[in-house]
């Protein structure tokens, strides 16, 4: 059966309109899901804002956020294990901030917006 050129049109109209409607939903998600920075204590603030940029690439926020991890050493061998994964974007000096902002936020997740998101 022929398609006219009319209803390729239209498929392809349709296409586009999921193509684009897929990219802002995933774009909101990205946006909304970890927390909300202006909670933190302003000395955390770029720690996360590293964490949200690097860590959302391969997987979502409230992974890393719901590990369950508390002891710094462990931490950092979640980091590293992450930053061997070639679509991650971490960099060996972004080990550092990162693991301060998973410590801290890890002792003090109830007042930093935590719970299980």
């Amino acid at each position: 059966m022929k398609t006219s050129a009319a209803g390729r049109r239209a498929l392809g109209l349709a296409r586009s309109f999921l193509i684009v409607c897929a990219a802002s939903s995933c774009q909101a998600f990205a946006r909304t899901d970890g927390l909300e920075p202006s909670r933190l204590p302003a000395e955390r603030r770029a720690e996360y804002n590293l964490f949200a940029d690097r860590c959302s690439r391969c997987h979502t926020l409230a992974r890393p956020l719901n590990a369950g991890i508390s002891r710094e050493g462990e931490w950092r061998n979640y980091v590293r294990r992450m930053r061997r994964q070639p679509s991650s974007g971490i960099a060996p000096e972004d080990e550092e901030p990162l693991v301060r902002f998973l410590v801290w936020y890890s002792a003090n997740r109830a007042t930093a917006g935590g719970g299980e998101l």
